[in-house]
């Protein structure tokens, strides 16, 4: 999703499901006995598939939320001690001094760290450190939006996705007041400078979905969103095989969320595996601080580096399986080849629509 959206089907790190957790009044969950995933055919304009999200997963009950990225940060922000986070620290390089790493920041100040943990995005320079290759294009874009309605949508606990003719798209609540919604392309050359201008871009994306079989309340939504909540990005993600050989740890150093695994955002899972991610690394070094090596003889150092690479055992694979499974979801989806919009309408819907819920359907264990 977009630095202002954070939509995900939301995978569990916790044992057993206790029915929805709270949430602000800025936005709710499509926790609804009702709520659906309608999959539509925008060559068609019929319904490939529905499921009903409030099935019984291996995890517990099935959920999704829509969450506004400002308001998930700042409740994560609540449970830390205040001046523990620093904004705008954009980090320009990486040292070694014995065991600490000296990390350089743009504003010339350096921060000592025992740990240190690259959160720092699709351009990490964690990641570099660690000598991951740079994540690879995809060849899509995506454009992200967000329409109010200070009187309410009016639009049922769905989340609608269209796919065919050459893009993919979706609308799915956000509050009563507010919908995301998102559209994902091929560009030519020709339509790459159509991204750089937000009014140009909103255009391009309605004249797509006019000459598709799009409902005209969709259509609708994207007409009232604001210039300033309508963002686009070239989609990009991380090789597989590059997760796969390459360090995801070194020493005291270790990645995280998208410095570790970016991925195409057709899963909806970007925001849920960097929470997963959070999850098994604080067990890991929780466990390597407190000296539970099976004997507790080892400097805390060289505990460190072993629950890090106990992480990175944790979490290689999951991260494989989203990078691969979104970009192949995306691509068929977004496909305007014949034959796989043939298979896509009579047999792949249900199938991805499935796979979307079950890559979701995820325990990451006990913090």
């Amino acid at each position: 999703m977009d630095e202002r959206m954070e939509g995900a089907r939301r995978s569990r790190c916790r044992r057993h499901h206790q029915g929805p957790p709270p949430s602000r009044p800025e936005h709710v969950g499509l926790y609804n006995p009702k709520a659906l995933l309608v999959v539509k055919s925008a060559s068609s304009g019929e319904t490939a598939t529905k499921l009903n999200l409030m099935a019984q997963g291996r995890s517990g009950m099935h959920e999704i939320y829509c969450v506004k990225r400002n308001f998930l940060l700042e409740t994560l922000e609540e449970e830390l001690p205040r001046g523990t986070i620093r904004y705008s620290s954009k980090i320009v390089s990486i040292e070694e001094d014995g065991n600490i790493k000296l990390v350089h920041l743009a504003d010339g100040s350096i921060i000592r760290t025992k740990v240190l943990i690259g959160c720092d995005g699709v351009n990490s320079i964690v990641a570099k450190w660690l000598g991951l290759k740079k994540p690879s294009f995809s060849g899509r874009s995506a454009t992200r939006g967000l329409a109010e309605f200070p009187n309410g949508h009016g639009f049922q606990p769905e989340f609608l996705q269209l796919f065919g003719e050459g893009f993919r798209a979706g609308l799915l609540p956000c509050s009563e007041q507010s919908l995301y919604w998102f559209f994902t392309w091929t560009p030519s050359a020709d339509e790459k400078e159509v991204e750089e201008n937000t009014s140009k871009m909103r255009e391009y994306v309605l004249k797509k979905l006019k000459h598709a079989k799009v409902p005209d309340e969709v259509i609708q939504v994207i007409e009232v969103s604001e210039m300033s909540d309508v963002v686009s990005s070239p989609l990009r993600y991380r090789s597989p095989v590059s997760l796969l050989y390459g360090n995801i740890t070194k020493e005291n150093v270790c990645v995280a969320g998208d410095a570790f695994h970016p991925m195409t955002p057709d899963l909806g899972q970007g925001g849920c595996s960097a929470l997963e991610d959070s999850v098994v690394l604080a067990r890991c070094l929780g466990e390597a601080i407190r000296g539970e090596d099976k004997g507790g003889k080892k400097g805390e150092y060289e505990r460190i580096k072993d629950g890090l690479k106990k992480y990175a055992e944790n979490r290689r694979w999951r991260g494989i399986q989203l990078i691969v499974t979104a970009y192949v979801i995306g691509f068929i989806q977004q496909s305007d080849n014949a034959f796989i919009g043939f298979l896509r309408e009579k047999i792949l819907s249900g199938i991805m629509a499935k796979t979307l819920m079950k890559m979701g359907d995820y325990d990451c264990g006990k913090l």
